[in-house]
């Protein structure tokens, strides 16, 4: 269910690293499924700073208010602005159109503090 090509925090975000060296960050299939019918989300600014493992926002769900955590550290480049008029794309899509920012990396070697697809599917049955 989780792409294996891409890089997973401990509270359950993702990270895509494009050809240009941006990545693009979102929640997983797990945590959308975990949180039920997301309502509404709350998501930095163009230009924001984000540091890695830090507060980057909220998202709302049927069930609960929770905080979105930033996997890296970084500027906003691009934020998906589609999310503020259509939160249910993080359920239907959360690796495709349900992505939620894009960001211009500014530290270096937190990939590697990130887990890997076998390393994300151990925990999340851990969990279970």
């Amino acid at each position: 269910m989780t792409p294996e090509n891409l890089k997973y925090s401990q509270e359950h975000e993702w990270v895509r690293m494009e050809s240009d060296g941006v990545a693009v960050v979102g929640i997983t299939e797990f945590a959308a499924e975990s949180l039920g019918d997301v309502v509404f989300v709350e998501l930095p600014a163009v230009g924001d700073a984000l540091e890695q493992f830090e507060k980057m926002g909220e998202i709302e769900s049927v069930k609960a208010v929770s905080d979105l955590y930033s996997p890296v550290s970084g500027t906003v480049s691009r934020r998906n602005d589609e999310l503020l008029d259509a939160p249910e794309l993080v359920n239907d899509s959360p690796y495709d159109s349900g992505w939620m920012l894009h960001v211009e990396l500014s530290g270096d070697g937190e990939l590697d503090k990130l887990m890997s697809h076998t390393e994300y599917q151990a925990m999340i049955e851990a969990q279970n």
